[in-house]
């Protein structure tokens, strides 16, 4: 064990690689080693399974401009079901009435909730806590309610058709649609941390830890709040049309409030402003009421009453057990162990590996090292 050790040391003393230190190449760098993972896994799935990785892709969206908004940010928001909504009906209407190209239909679903996401985000400026919670959950309610109201133009009931881009012949339906909604899951990822290395991350992070230092410092903190409020929003929107367009059509019921509920949850025990930690939030969303809720249901033997909550009570409880034994979520509790497993094999007892972390830090100490004062000049 000894010997062991030894040869780790003198490894860690001398890394052999190291990866770019500007923040968009290391980023496209994690990217490229993710876009050869996907592409053997897809190819080794099944057609159903391909279905599946394409959910994970678009709330790995939705839950990354969750993070921002809340976890770097730090407003608390329960209406991105709302916003992923506006998206999927912007996509639904624009093939109905257009013959355009998926790419500039995604485009303008996002721009189209980013739009929603400011009209929400200025008001919500002047509130915090429990009241900008009670806002944003009016939004998850209110906007797929109000397609209901105009079923001419929405669909009513049986919502709007969104077919599946037509890829190449040899390639099928769903892993054609699994790999568009990785590549946008990636492209978010990459925009999203780039955003967070900038002063604009800088500035949210400096609002969220204490608004009048930010004021004091130069930075307009409801002109930075609105700003994270659409961007978070278009994201929403960018996972409400790829959500469209893997279930073929929209309606009210694909965006139920629970929706919402599961973001949030997903993103606390995924990390909160961990932007790696999404993927482990949007697993949990995806196989947990569809897959693990059930069979855990007929394993036991429960009633259909029951069974039918069973997803939510599971969510509840991992959350509670989660911030209770690591307050950092999945990403946080490996984070914590690669730190250690560094610290062992560091030849002073300090880990001396620099682990890669694109998304925001989450504890108070590391956001005090970036000051207000390094934040930004005025006119932010």
């Amino acid at each position: 064990m000894g010997e062991l050790r030894k040869k780790a040391q003198g490894l860690a003393a001398k890394p052999w690689f190291r990866m770019p230190r500007q923040p968009m190449l290391r980023h496209l760098s994690y990217a490229a080693v993710a876009v050869v993972f996907l592409y053997f896994l897809t190819q080794k799935l099944s057609a159903f399974n391909d279905y599946e990785v394409g959910e994970i892709a678009f709330y790995v969206v939705a839950l990354a401009g969750l993070t921002l908004l809340t976890g770097v940010n730090g407003q608390i928001s329960l209406g991105h079901g709302g916003f992923m909504a506006v998206g999927g009906f912007t996509l639904a209407l624009l093939v109905e009435h257009t013959k355009w190209n998926v790419v500039p239909e995604l485009a303008i679903a996002i721009v189209t909730s980013a739009l929603v996401g400011a009209l929400i985000g200025i008001p919500a400026t002047r509130l915090r806590g429990p009241y900008l919670a009670g806002m944003t959950l009016m939004v998850a309610l209110g906007l797929p309610y109000l397609t209901n109201q105009y079923d001419s133009f929405f669909g009513g009931d049986q919502g709007l058709t969104t077919p599946q881009p037509i890829g190449p012949a040899s390639i099928n339906p769903e892993q054609w649609l699994a790999w568009i909604q990785l590549a946008c899951a990636l492209i978010v990822l990459i925009l999203l941390g780039n955003l967070l290395r900038s002063r604009f991350g800088r500035s949210f992070r400096a609002v969220r830890d204490d608004e009048i230092a930010a004021s004091l410092a130069g930075i307009h903190v409801a002109r930075t709040k609105v700003i994270a409020f659409m961007v978070s929003a278009g994201c929403a929107g960018l996972a409400g049309a790829l959500l469209a367009l893997s279930a073929g059509g929209v309606n009210s019921a694909e965006f139920p409030l629970s929706i919402s509920i599961y973001l949030l949850a997903g993103m606390v025990i995924g990390g909160t402003g961990s932007l790696m930690g999404v993927w482990w939030g949007a697993i949990l969303i995806v196989y947990l009421p569809t897959s693990w809720a059930p069979s855990l249901a007929n394993h036991f033997h429960v009633n259909s009453q029951v069974s039918a909550n069973l997803a939510v009570i599971i969510f509840g409880l991992v959350l509670v057990v989660g911030m209770l034994v690591a307050p950092g979520g999945i990403q946080g509790a490996l984070r914590w162990v690669a730190v250690r497993v560094g610290a062992y094999f560091s030849p002073d007892g300090v880990p001396n590996m620099k682990l890669s972390l694109q998304e925001a830090p989450t504890d108070r100490a590391v956001h005090d090292s970036e000051s207000v004062t390094q934040a930004d000049k005025p006119g932010v």
